[in-house]
């Protein structure tokens, strides 16, 4: 298993040894003594999956606030994401960046988003299954919070068109990152 550092260093692309034969793979997905070794050793309390129909599908940007705040281990079961984690530490000087990977059940690679992220993915095939791990504190509606997905200030390049992209209500009425209180 390898541990990249992504533009901002507190990600992580971590990207699993595959062993393959004549009837396909095998693969660790998880070893918490590599990832431990490279600084992700906050326990996972909470597995998360979630099954998109459509392509252009777009989640996020979802964060959770302390005391329930959230880091997460985000990987593709079926079909490709484009992932994307946003810097809502206000003290850091990444604040307001991101960084975006493509991860999908064909490179088995998986993203580490820590806690003061935002997290957000745009389903680049149709019937696309994501699953993560996530550590920190137990899902809290009353600390759950949403960066609007197209924010120009964050520049993201999304794969979809706004008028294209299937989103939730959430989603749609999530403030701009400008409205944001300091949050982490």
């Amino acid at each position: 298993m390898q541990v990249v550092d992504q533009a901002i260093p507190d990600v992580k692309l971590v990207i699993p040894s595959r062993f393959g034969d004549d009837r396909g793979w095998f693969s660790e997905t998880f070893r918490a003594d590599i990832l431990a070794a490279h600084g992700i050793s906050a326990p996972f309390v909470q597995d998360n999956q979630s099954f998109s129909a459509q392509q252009g599908t777009v989640r996020g940007i979802h964060f959770q606030t302390h005391p329930h705040a959230q880091a997460k281990l985000v990987r593709v079961l079926s079909g490709a994401i484009l992932d994307v984690a946003v810097d809502l530490r206000r003290d850091s000087p990444t604040y307001g960046r991101h960084v975006a990977a493509r991860l999908d059940a064909e490179n088995g690679h998986q993203l580490f988003i820590p806690v003061g992220f935002g997290h957000a993915f745009c389903t680049l095939t149709p019937d696309t299954m994501v699953a993560y791990k996530v550590a920190g504190g137990y899902y809290s509606r009353a600390h759950d919070g949403a960066v609007l997905w197209n924010d120009p200030d964050l520049g993201i390049d999304w794969p979809v068109a706004a008028d294209e992209a299937v989103l939730s209500d959430k989603d749609t009425k999530a403030p701009r990152f400008a409205d944001l209180p300091p949050l982490f």
